[in-house]
C-alpha cells in the first residue's frame, strides 16, 4: 500500500507541476472558475501476467508482449494482465477513464471485477473506457485485462497474411485520465496557410463530453501559443456555445479565425503551436499542431506553395528482439535519429504507429504516412466481388480510429489505406475505393493512397488510379525477377496509364530472406543505387521511400528463429547495428549532390551542388561547420558558416579559415536548421 500511495503522489505531483505550467496563460477574461487540466496517471511499470491456461502469474513491466520471451514466443493466443491502482476520494466528482494506447488485438477490461468495456480485433489504435462507476474510492482497485492475438481472419491484417510480427499485449502505455465531468474528449484542427499573405486560416472543431448525469451548458474559448517562444498569438473568448445531456457527446464547431505572421511547419523548419481550450465547466485541454499546406498538382508535391521531391526509409517497428513491439521512448529516439542521419524527410509505415513516432516526427521534421494494417492479396481470399462485411467494417473502424486520434499531427504527409492488395481483383479494388471515399470525408485536406504492387500489367486497371497519387512497391531484380530495362519500361507504362499523376516508389531494395536471395550487403548498395539512378531519370516520381530501414521481426518463414524470426532489408540489423549500406542510403538521400573540399586548412573552399532531381527542394537555413582534429584526434577548433539559400540544381562555394594550420584531419558537415548532418567531408593532410 505505501508504494503505491508513494507512486500516486508522485503522479499527482507531476499533474500539479503540468497544471501550474497550463496556468501561465490563463484563461480568457470572463471564466470564472479555476480551469483543471487533464490530469494523466502513469499505469506503466509493474502488472503481473499471464497465458491463458496458467495457474500462475509473474511481474512484468507495461508496455510488455510476451512475444519476446523464449518459452512464449510462438504463443498466438489469449493472455491475462492484472494491478491495483488507488482512487482519491475526490474523483468521485471527476470523470475517470483509462486510456490504453494499444493493446494486440483485443483487450475486455474489468476494474474490480466488473465488466468496463473491450476494444476488438484493432491491434494498433488507442482507446480510453470510462471506469468511474465501477471505482472504490478512497482504496484499492484493480483492473484486468484479457488480451487476445490469436491469427483472426475476421479483423485486419487477416489471418496470417501480414508480413510483420504479431506480438501480443499491452503493446503501449497505459494511463489514467482524470478531468471535470464536462470535458473536451477531441480537438480536430484544420490550419491552412495562405504563404503569399503570410496568414493562416484556423477551423476548430471539439468534441465535449458530458460524464456526468445532468444536462451541461456553457462557453468555448481558446489561445494559441508559439510553443518556440511561449508567445500568445490568438485569443478568443467565448467563442462559442455547448450543451450536451449527461452521458452524451457533442461536436462543437468554433468560428473560423485567422492567424497572422504564421511560422510555417515544414521538415527543415518544423514550428509548432499550442491550442489551448477552456471549457467554462472548467476543463482546459492541450493541443499541438502545425501550419502547413500539402497538395499534389503537375505530377507533383507542393509543400507550402514550393515544389518537393522527396525521398526516406521505412521503419518496422517491434523488431528489437528484447523489446518487441512493447518499445520504449529511448528505442524509438535512437531509431528515428537514425532516419535522420540517413536524411530521411519521408516515410511510410505499414499500420497505426505509437504517440511518440508522430511526436519525434513533428518536432524535427520527417513527413509520414501511417496505413491501415492492410497486407497481401490473401486479405481478400474467398471473396467475389465485394469485400465480406465483417473486413470492410473492421477497415473503416481502424480508419476512423487512426484519423481521429492522429489528424492534428503536421508531420501526417496522407493516409495509407492497404499495402500490397491485388488492386485489379475486385473486392481489393472496392475495398479500396470505399476506404478512400471514407478518409476523405474524414479529413478533407489530406492526401490519401494505397501502396500497389500489382502495376507491372495493365496498370491502368489497378485502384491506384482512384488515388490522390500513385505509390508502387518496385522489386525488380528481386521478387519481380528482370532488370533495369523491365523497370524503365514498367515506369513509362505506369506514366502512360495515369498522366499528370505523382509517383513514388513506396518500396525498393534487397530483402535477404529467401534462399535464393541471401544477406549480400554488397548487392543491397548496388541495387540501390542503380535503382534509385534510374528513379532520376522520370520527372514523374515525387517521392522515394527504401525498404527498410531496419532487418525486422516477423511471424512468417524466414531466417532466424524464435524471438529472432527475421526478414533482412535493412540498412541496420535487428539491434541497430549498421551495415555498410548505411552510408550509402545516407548518401543517396542527401538533398546534397556535391560536397567538395580544397584549399589550405587557412583557406580552404567547400563546393556545394544541391541535387536537381529526387530528392529535392529548397535548403533554407543551412550551415557549415567545420571541426580541426589535432594529434590524439582532439578537437582543436571548431567554426560555422551560413549557406546561402539554395534552390534545387544550385552550385556554389562557401570559403573557410582556419587558425590552426597543421591538423591531422578537418571535418565538415553541411547542417539542416534542426542540427542534423546532410553531407560530411573529412579532409585529411
Amino acid at each position: 500500500m505505501a508504494s503505491r500511495r508513494h507512486f500516486l503522489s508522485q503522479s499527482l505531483a507531476v499533474a500539479a507541476t503540468t497544471s501550474a505550467a497550463a496556468a501561465q496563460t490563463k484563461p480568457p477574461v470572463g471564466e470564472a472558475k479555476v480551469m483543471l487540466p487533464t490530469t494523466r496517471i502513469p499505469l506503466d511499470g509493474s502488472w503481473q501476467f499471464r497465458t491463458d491456461g496458467s495457474q500462475t502469474w509473474r511481474d512484468v513491466a507495461v508496455p510488455h508482449t510476451w512475444q519476446i520471451c523464449a518459452e512464449s514466443a510462438e504463443y498466438y493466443g489469449p493472455a491475462w494482465y492484472q494491478r491495483k491502482f488507488e482512487a482519491p476520494a475526490e474523483w468521485a466528482w471527476r470523470a475517470v477513464r483509462i486510456e490504453f494506447e494499444a493493446v494486440f488485438h483485443s483487450a475486455t477490461v474489468w476494474i474490480n471485477d466488473q465488466l468496463a468495456g473491450e476494444h476488438l480485433r484493432k491491434g494498433y489504435t488507442a482507446f480510453a473506457l470510462d471506469i468511474r462507476p465501477h471505482l472504490r474510492f478512497g482504496q484499492d482497485n484493480s483492473v484486468r485485462v484479457r488480451v487476445d492475438n490469436s491469427f483472426d481472419d475476421h479483423m485486419l491484417p487477416r489471418g496470417r497474411s501480414s508480413d510483420w510480427t504479431h506480438d501480443g499485449g499491452i503493446i503501449r502505455p497505459v494511463s489514467l485520465l482524470v478531468t471535470p465531468e464536462v470535458f473536451i474528449d477531441r480537438v480536430e484542427i484544420d490550419a491552412v496557410p495562405e504563404p503569399a499573405s503570410g496568414q493562416a486560416e484556423l477551423r476548430i472543431r471539439v468534441v465535449v463530453r458530458n460524464a456526468g448525469m445532468s444536462f451541461a451548458e456553457g462557453s468555448v474559448s481558446y489561445a494559441v501559443v508559439e510553443r518556440g517562444t511561449g508567445l500568445t498569438t490568438l485569443r478568443r473568448e467565448s467563442a462559442a456555445r455547448y450543451s450536451v445531456n449527461g452521458g452524451q457527446s457533442q461536436l462543437v464547431e468554433l468560428p473560423v479565425a485567422r492567424m497572422e505572421q504564421v511560422k510555417l511547419w515544414h521538415f527543415d523548419h518544423p514550428h509548432l503551436y499550442t491550442l489551448r481550450i477552456y471549457l467554462s465547466s472548467g476543463h482546459s485541454f492541450d493541443q499541438m499542431f502545425g501550419v502547413r499546406k500539402i497538395e499534389t498538382r503537375e505530377g507533383g508535391f507542393y509543400l507550402n506553395a514550393e515544389r518537393v521531391r522527396l525521398m526516406g526509409v521505412e521503419r518496422m517497428a517491434g523488431s528489437h528482439p528484447e523489446y518487441g513491439m512493447a518499445e520504449p521512448s529511448s528505442w524509438i529516439e535512437h531509431d528515428h535519429a537514425d532516419m535522420k542521419e540517413l536524411n530521411c524527410v519521408y516515410t511510410r509505415v505499414h499500420w497505426q504507429q505509437d504517440r511518440r513516432v508522430l511526436d519525434y516526427c513533428d518536432r524535427h521534421g520527417i513527413l509520414i504516412q501511417t496505413e491501415v494494417p492492410v497486407w497481401g492479396g490473401q486479405t481478400f481470399a474467398g471473396m467475389q466481388h465485394e469485400p465480406s462485411p465483417d473486413i470492410m467494417q473492421n477497415g473503416l473502424e481502424q480508419l476512423r480510429e487512426m484519423i481521429a486520434r492522429d489528424r492534428n499531427h503536421p508531420c501526417i504527409f496522407s493516409w495509407g489505406i492497404c499495402n500490397e492488395i491485388n488492386g485489379q481483383n475486385p473486392p481489393a479494388y472496392a475495398f479500396a475505393r470505399r476506404m478512400y471515399e471514407e478518409a476523405k470525408k474524414l479529413d478533407p485536406q489530406r492526401l490519401v493512397t494505397y501502396a500497389s504492387n500489382t502495376l507491372q500489367q495493365t496498370p491502368e486497371k489497378d485502384v491506384a488510379g482512384r488515388m490522390d497519387y500513385i505509390m508502387w512497391n518496385e522489386y525488380y531484380e528481386t521478387w519481380y525477377g528482370g532488370g533495369l530495362e523491365d523497370l524503365r519500361r514498367n515506369l513509362r507504362a505506369i506514366e502512360d496509364a495515369f498522366p499528370g499523376k505523382a509517383i513514388v516508389i513506396s518500396e525498393y531494395g534487397w530483402c535477404s530472406c529467401t534462399p535464393q536471395m541471401q544477406e549480400q550487403d554488397a548487392r543491397r548498395i548496388e541495387v540501390l543505387r542503380n535503382h534509385t539512378a534510374l528513379f532520376r531519370e522520370f520527372p514523374s516520381i515525387a517521392g522515394l521511400i527504401y525498404f527498410s530501414y531496419n532487418d525486422y521481426r516477423t511471424h512468417q518463414t524466414a531466417i532466424g528463429s524464435g524471438v529472432m524470426k527475421q526478414r533482412g532489408g535493412g540498412v541496420v540489423d535487428v539491434f541497430g547495428n549498421r551495415k555498410p549500406s548505411f552510408a550509402s542510403l545516407r548518401s543517396e538521400s542527401s538533398p546534397i549532390e556535391i560536397f567538395e573540399v580544397a584549399g589550405s586548412p587557412g583557406a580552404l573552399r567547400a563546393r556545394i551542388r544541391t541535387r536537381g532531381t529526387v530528392p529535392s527542394y529548397t535548403l533554407r537555413g543551412y550551415r557549415l561547420r567545420g571541426i580541426v582534429f589535432g594529434p590524439g584526434d582532439i578537437p582543436l577548433e571548431l567554426i560555422e558558416a551560413p549557406v546561402p539559400d539554395l534552390a534545387p540544381g544550385q552550385e556554389i562555394t562557401v570559403p573557410v579559415a582556419f587558425q590552426q594550420k597543421s591538423p591531422l584531419r578537418v571535418q565538415l558537415d553541411i547542417l539542416r536548421p534542426t542540427e542534423f548532418s546532410v553531407a560530411t567531408f573529412i579532409w585529411r593532410i
